[in-house]
């Protein structure tokens, strides 16, 4: 059966993915990215010869994973276009769920489990998925809570996690249109600047971005530059 024919389902398949990635690394790179889309219950990455480049991403509903699976095409992940496709298979994370233990493998996977296979903690977990329950009020008034300054094609991002690596910080920057560059600074983590085509597309990312948490009490904090 080809990967074209598969029914949506709630699991993504990754590939063509770089293979030189710290399997860690990767975990949690996916699972940063993909969780845009909504709450991910697992994410399988393995470093054995047949699955090097590959990975499964397994949301809790299909409308999450449908929407990946429509955006994430080609998606440039650590320098290599990314492929998608529904997965052929249920994970032993939902036929547990489901109840399917003839389908699954003899192992538990609770809450801690699946943390432990994504790379993230727990903490980092009810994080990313709280903030995806935010209404458009709430984002708004933490928007409106901060100064942003006058709008100007270069923002100044503050108060991310000192372990948040430039490439991260790309491609959560890069969804938006007229993005150009991260910059971040020597001897000052937790802070850099992106810059974009123009103060519109600035302002896009601005708004979408204002907030967001990377990780468990680091909304991230967005202004323009001080030009």
């Amino acid at each position: 059966m080809s990967y074209r024919d598969i029914r949506p389902n709630q699991t993504i398949y990754v590939n063509n993915l770089n293979e030189k990635l710290p399997k860690e690394e990767l975990r949690r790179s996916l699972y940063y990215l993909f969780s845009q889309f909504g709450p991910i219950l697992e994410v399988v990455a393995l470093k054995t010869p047949k699955m090097r480049g590959q990975a499964f991403i397994v949301f809790d509903n299909i409308d999450s994973s449908t929407k990946a699976f429509r955006e994430m095409p080609n998606f440039p992940f650590y320098g290599k276009a990314m492929r998608i496709a529904f997965a052929k298979s249920k994970s032993d994370v939902l036929s547990h769920r489901e109840g399917d233990f003839t389908t699954a493998r003899k192992r538990k996977h609770d809450s801690s489990a699946s943390s432990a296979m994504n790379g993230v903690s727990d903490e980092e977990s009810k994080s990313s998925n709280s903030q995806r329950k935010r209404t458009p009020q709430q984002i708004k008034t933490a928007s409106a809570s901060i100064p942003v300054g006058a709008p100007n094609n270069i923002l100044f991002v503050q108060n991310f996690p000192h372990e948040t690596t430039q490439t991260m910080l790309t491609m959560l920057f890069q969804q938006y249109n007229g993005f150009k560059d991260v910059r971040t600074i020597a001897g000052k983590p937790g802070i850099c600047f992106v810059d974009y085509g123009t103060d519109y597309e600035a302002a896009k990312a601005l708004d979408a971005l204002q907030g967001f948490s990377i990780k468990s009490n680091h909304p991230m904090q967005i202004s323009y530059a001080k030009k």
